[in-house]
């Protein structure tokens, strides 16, 4: 059951920098300017359930188990398409917005990759 999916449409210059810490931070193409330069920038926002810790985060061509889901995950998807992934592998989220996933370095990412979440 696909659960949200999105096709990145650009990546800010900064962006890269927090694939180094096990980050990604995304936002719909209408992020403010200040954000914008440090997300991985989407249009499509298709939230079609809740997101839930054992659902398969697919980046590209890459798949990660999610393991821990902030408060915030999926009312922040549906309005902002704006969330923070966490390659950490930890049960709890730091904050309402992070969606956690396994332990693992993160992929490069390019426009046109598609992000889905799949249970």
């Amino acid at each position: 059951m696909n659960i949200y999916s999105t096709t990145v449409t650009n990546l800010g210059p900064g962006a890269g920098d927090f694939l180094e810490e096990k980050m990604i931070i995304l936002f719909k193409g209408d992020a403010p300017a200040e954000l914008a330069e440090f997300c991985i920038l989407h249009e499509e926002n298709e939230l079609t359930g809740t997101v839930q810790s054992g659902d398969t985060l697919h980046l590209g061509e890459h798949s990660f188990t999610i393991t821990a889901v902030g408060s915030a995950v999926d009312k922040n998807l549906e309005a902002l398409g704006h969330i923070t992934i966490k390659a950490d592998g930890s049960a709890e989220p730091d904050l309402p917005g992070t969606l956690n996933i396994e332990e693992a370095e993160l992929p490069t990412i390019h426009a046109g990759d598609k992000i889905q979440i799949i249970r």
